[in-house]
């Protein structure tokens, strides 16, 4: 598979919200089975604000935290099953088997991993990469495709127009 990927330029925390929403889009529009995003970058780059606005594009209307603390937190809007996941405090790949992750995925289930290198091969692989780093006081996104189901999400994030401000490089 010839890699696929999509630049955006996030200005702010609403941006990156929208990227969430847009993300649930595509999932919804172009899923019937499951994904795993890989949510990568430096503490405050917006993983979890991403998170955010794809969880409440999917219809979660209650609290919606970051699971720094709790490690998992599962959502279920509309049969779907959410799992956001953040390693940042394990201390390995061992830990993660812990976490009893195998037992809450499923058929229909979007696994949203959070400083996914800590998870190692403990976790499944990525179907979506996204990178977020500072670029001044804006943040880049690079979403990398790793497998076709991510393929299929970065072709229907192209199609998004809400995206559009953002300035998407598509390769």
């Amino acid at each position: 598979m010839q890699e696929a990927r999509i630049e955006l330029t996030l200005p702010d925390p609403e941006a990156t919200l929208a990227l969430g929403a847009a993300l649930a889009r595509a999932y919804g529009a172009g899923s019937s089975g499951s994904a795993t995003i890989y949510l990568q970058g430096e503490l405050g780059a917006g993983k979890t604000t991403c998170v955010r606005g794809l969880l409440r594009s999917l219809g979660v209307t209650g609290a919606i935290r970051s699971p720094t603390y709790t490690l998992v937190e599962v959502y279920t809007p509309g049969g779907i099953t959410c799992v956001h996941v953040d390693l940042y405090r394990l201390q390995g790949a061992a830990q993660v088997d812990e976490l009893g992750l195998r037992d809450l995925l499923d058929s229909r289930c979007l696994l949203l991993v959070e400083w996914p290198e800590r998870g190692g091969r403990a976790l499944p692989p990525a179907d979506l990469e996204i990178r977020l780093a500072y670029q001044d006081q804006a943040r880049r996104a690079e979403l990398i495709a790793a497998t076709a189901v991510g393929a299929r999400l970065l072709q229907m994030l192209a199609c998004d127009t809400s995206l559009a401000p953002y300035v998407p490089n598509i390769t």
